[in-house]
C-alpha cells in the first residue's frame, strides 16, 4: 500500500514513512492509494467473528507487508484489550460505548494502534522519535498512556489552558516519563497550528524525527473503523437500516467510518453532530466551507473551528458535494440544548451520558423525525465522569468515579506554560 499526500506535491510513500512522518513534506495530509472492499461473505458472517479478527482483516490492507501478519495480529489484540458494548435505549436509537479503555475515551483505539506500529518501526532505530501532538480533550490523555514508557519516543502534548475538563488535564499531565504537557495560553487551534508549524520547520526537522499523533496521522485515524465494524456485528440481527451519528470535532472519526463503508460495511448514512463549532454543518447547508476561530463549549473535545480530517473526507467523495450530502447530514446544537439531552436522556433512559454524547443523541433525534424507520447509533466517546462538573450538576446525582479516573484523579499536575511557536520551538530545540 501506498499513501500520498491531499496536497498532491510530495512524492508516494511506504505506511511506516507516513506513520513516520505524520504530515507529508508539502504538508498535506496521507491518505491511501486505494481502498479494496473486503468480500460479502466477511460481513455476511461478521459475527461469528472476534473483534481482533475483525479488525485484522479490516487493517491489514492498509499496512500491507511492512509488519508481518503475525505481528499484525499481536498489535491488534493488543490494542483491543478492552470491550466496545452497543447498549439500546429504545428501538430507534443506541449507544456504542467507546469509553472502556485505559483513559475511558474512543481514542484509545486510535492512540494504543499508532503507539505499538511506531514501536515496531522504531525497535531497530536509534534515533529518538519526537510525538508531537495537540488536544481538545480526549487525545492527550490516550496518546500520554498509549505511549507511555514506549522505547525510543518522546511524547509533547499541547493543550489549551482552562479548556480541557480537570479529569482530562490530569490524564495528560501525570505521567512522566517519558510524556511532557505543554500548557497552551490560547484555544485548540491555536495548538494545532503550533503543531503543524513545527512539521514545516526544517530547522527542527533537520535536527530531530518529529511526527503526529493527532488524527492527521494514518496509523491514528484509521484504526477508528474498527468500532463501526464492532457496532454492526452487535446490531446486524435486529436493525436493516443504520445509521451512526457521531459526535464531530477534527472529523477523524467520522471519516474512519465511512472508510469503513467504503469496504463495503452496510451504513446506510452518516449524521455529523456538531456543537456550537458547525463548520461542516454550515457547508452542508451553503457549499461554502469557512473555517473560524473555535468557541467553548461544554462538549470541549469537539471545539474545533479548522477540523484537519473534513480534506479526507472530501477526497473519499472525489470533492462531489451531493454524493456527499447524500451520505452526510450536520446538525449544530448548543450548550444549552446539550444540557437538556443529558436529563432527557438519564429521565427517560435511566442512561447516564457525556457532553459528547449528548449531542450524538440530539443528532439522532433529529435525524429520526424525517427517517422514523432507521435505527440511529450515536457515539458515546468518553466516560461521563471525565465531565463530573457539567453532568452531576445537570442531572442532580453523584456519579460513581471508575478506576481509571480514581488512579489520576489525586496526582499532582505538571505542565510547561507556553503561549507562541517561539517558546514551543525553543523547548524542542533545548529538549533535544
Amino acid at each position: 500500500m501506498k499513501y500520498y499526500s491531499l496536497n498532491k506535491k510530495a512524492p508516494k510513500t511506504t505506511f511506516e514513512d507516513a506513520v513516520v512522518r505524520g504530515l507529508a513534506p508539502d504538508k498535506g495530509l496521507y491518505f491511501p492509494e486505494y481502498i479494496t472492499p473486503l468480500p460479502y461473505s466477511f460481513f455476511d458472517s461478521i459475527e461469528n467473528k472476534s473483534n481482533s479478527e475483525i479488525a485484522f482483516e479490516a487493517i491489514k490492507q492498509f499496512v500491507g507487508d511492512e509488519i508481518p501478519e503475525n505481528d499484525l495480529r499481536t498489535i491488534v489484540k493488543d490494542t483491543l484489550s478492552f470491550d466496545f458494548p452497543v447498549v439500546e435505549l429504545d428501538f430507534k436509537i443506541s449507544s456504542l460505548e467507546l469509553f472502556h479503555g485505559p483513559t475511558m475515551a474512543f481514542k484509545d483505539v486510535g492512540a494504543r494502534f499508532m503507539a505499538r506500529c511506531l514501536e515496531y518501526f522504531n525497535k531497530n532505530n536509534s534515533r529518538k522519535v519526537t510525538v508531537l501532538v495537540a488536544t481538545s480533550g480526549d487525545t492527550g490523555g490516550a496518546v500520554a498512556n498509549g505511549f507511555l514508557g514506549v522505547k525510543g519516543v518522546d511524547v509533547v502534548i499541547l493543550y489549551p489552558s482552562g479548556k480541557v475538563s480537570a479529569i482530562q488535564e490530569k490524564q495528560l499531565t501525570t505521567l512522566g516519563q517519558n510524556i511532557t504537557a505543554l500548557e497552551v495560553d490560547g484555544v485548540f487551534d491555536d495548538c494545532q497550528d503550533m503543531v503543524k508549524q513545527a512539521f514545516v520547520d526544517e530547522e527542527l526537522t533537520s535536527k530531530m524525527q518529529l511526527t503526529s499523533a493527532n488524527s492527521i496521522n494514518i496509523a491514528r485515524w484509521l484504526p477508528q473503523l474498527f468500532y463501526f465494524l464492532f457496532s454492526y456485528k452487535q446490531l446486524k440481527s435486529k436493525y436493516e437500516n443504520i445509521v451512526f451519528s457521531v459526535p464531530s470535532g477534527n472529523f477523524g472519526n467520522i471519516c474512519a467510518g465511512m472508510v469503513a463503508q467504503k469496504l463495503g460495511l452496510p451504513i446506510k448514512h452518516f449524521i455529523a453532530s456538531n456543537n456550537s463549532n458547525c463548520v461542516v454543518t454550515n457547508y452542508l447547508e451553503t457549499k461554502s466551507y469557512q473555517p473560524k476561530a473555535s468557541v467553548q463549549t461544554i462538549s470541549n473535545a469537539m471545539d474545533v473551528g479548522n477540523p484537519s480530517n473534513f480534506i479526507r473526507i472530501k477526497e473519499l467523495y472525489n470533492s462531489d458535494f451531493n454524493e456527499l450530502k447524500e451520505n452526510l447530514s450536520s446538525y449544530s446544537f448548543s450548550d444549552d440544548e446539550t444540557r437538556k439531552a443529558l436529563l432527557e436522556i438519564h429521565k427517560t433512559y435511566n442512561y447516564i451520558a457525556d457532553p459528547h454524547g449528548a449531542v450524538g443523541y440530539l443528532g439522532a433525534k433529529k435525524y429520526l423525525q424525517n427517517n422514523p424507520g432507521d435505527h440511529v447509533v450515536f457515539l458515546e466517546t468518553a466516560h461521563p465522569t471525565k465531565f463530573l462538573d457539567v453532568v452531576e450538576d445537570v442531572i442532580n446525582i453523584r456519579v460513581e468515579l471508575p478506576e481509571q479516573i480514581k488512579a489520576v484523579i489525586d496526582k499532582e499536575k505538571v505542565s510547561i506554560p507556553i503561549s507562541s511557536y517561539s517558546e514551543l520551538k525553543t523547548y524542542l530545540l533545548n529538549k533535544n
